[in-house]
């Protein structure tokens, strides 16, 4: 191995003298140079030397300096500007070809997998909030009793408003509730944000989002320790009752949409979700519409049923046809007498198509029944009592 080579410093000897490097002339060129120049500047093709001359030329020539300014937002048009939001079916491709090399040892009930995909979702948006962002205004929407109603939060409080409302999925299952002590007048969604948020710091901030990822890990967890078989334990929203596999459907298309909400109000582009965890949201909503007809009908809100309409549970009656188009597209049969009949083609009245992003925003709040872009065919009566019906599935 060679020995280290001594520095010249330690010789005694005298160091060379630098010779200082001598600047080059700048270019010279003429007027129809530089002008031809001016495209290959726009581009960044140009030399250190050309684009000195360009740049000095620029502050001199006010033509030059506009056709120059042009080029430049020319050449901006070009390139297209991407994206920093992941296409969200990316996260469920990635996992499926996971899964197909390695299956999981304690795999996920596939009824769990669009609320497992929903809060990741939402959670990288949250993830590079500061505190402005996080106490940015946000209005919730939604329909009661045919009326708009809004109530005014921050993205913090939606944040809690998703933690209290996933609780009644944890109680179910049973784990903690975080809302600790549950007031006995809460045990509705909106009672029991409105609770969480008094007995909270008001208005919540930035530290809510770990609680709420927190649980919602834990409900993903569980219900995949249990090998899917939580799947029919029952979830109870105060006035109704639905069982676990669609409660976990129910949360996943709440926190899409209040993730939108949050996106609106920062200004900030967020995509639906992959077509397949859309069209079992839009499934689910069509499945609770006849019960949700008849309980307006109770009310007075939807046309009577006349005794011809009667029909035997089970049996087939007048049906309203709901064609959902584009993303999560389908057709469901709705009947529209009953809870209990079964739709029926042979016994069609009317006939509803719908974009699928468009059908979801009116049964969240965000599209009033009479402004939905439906194209509409057949018992005006039966299309309006439906698609009231859709709005009113909203709540806070």
């Amino acid at each position: 191995m060679p020995l280290p080579r001594a520095s010249v410093e330690d010789t005694g000897r005298p160091l060379p003298v630098l010779e200082e490097p001598v600047p080059s002339a700048p270019l010279v060129l003429e007027h129809r140079v530089l002008k031809a120049l001016l495209g290959a500047w726009a581009l960044a093709a140009c030399s250190a030397e050309e684009t000195a001359a360009v740049e000095d030329h620029l502050g001199v020539c006010g033509a030059c300096a506009d056709e120059a300014l042009r080029l430049r937002g020319a050449v901006g048009l070009l390139q297209r500007p991407e994206s920093l939001d992941l296409d969200p079916g990316l996260r469920t491709r990635v996992l499926d070809g996971c899964l197909d090399r390695r299956p999981p040892r304690i795999p996920m009930p596939e009824w769990a997998t669009p609320y497992d995909a929903e809060t990741a979702r939402l959670d990288a948006l949250l993830q590079d909030f500061g505190d402005s962002e996080w106490h940015a205004p946000v209005r919730l929407r939604w329909f009661d009793a045919d009326e708009a109603t809004s109530r005014r939060t921050t993205v913090a409080g939606v944040i809690a408003h998703l933690l209290s409302v996933d609780g009644l999925v944890a109680v179910a299952l049973g784990l903690d509730d975080p809302m600790g002590e549950v007031p006995a007048d809460a045990p509705t969604p909106a009672g029991r944000t409105e609770a969480y948020w008094r007995a909270s710091h008001f208005p919540p901030t930035r530290s809510v989002r770990t609680p709420w990822r927190e649980q919602s890990h834990d409900l993903v967890r569980t219900v995949s320790f249990t090998g899917g078989t939580s799947g029919k334990l029952e979830v109870a929203y105060g006035d109704f009752v639905l069982p676990l596999h669609d409660a976990m459907l129910d949360r996943a298309f709440e926190c899409w949409v209040h993730a939108e909400d949050i996106a609106e109000a920062v200004d900030y582009p967020y995509e639906p979700p992959s077509p397949r965890h859309l069209n079992r949201m839009i499934d689910l909503a069509a499945r609770v519409l006849p019960a949700v007809l008849a309980e307006r009908r109770q009310k007075g809100l939807a046309s009577p049923t006349h005794g011809r309409h009667l029909v035997s549970a089970g049996g087939p009656g007048r049906t309203l046809r709901l064609e959902i188009e584009g993303l999560g597209g389908g057709e469901w049969l709705i009947p529209l007498d009953s809870p209990a009949a079964v739709g029926s083609a042979e016994h069609e009245v009317a006939h509803v198509a719908l974009d699928g992003v468009e059908f979801c925003r009116l049964a969240a709040g965000h599209v009033p029944p009479a402004e939905a872009a439906a194209g509409q065919l057949g018992d005006r009566e039966a299309i309006r009592d439906v698609l009231f019906a859709a709005a009113s599935l909203s709540r806070m």
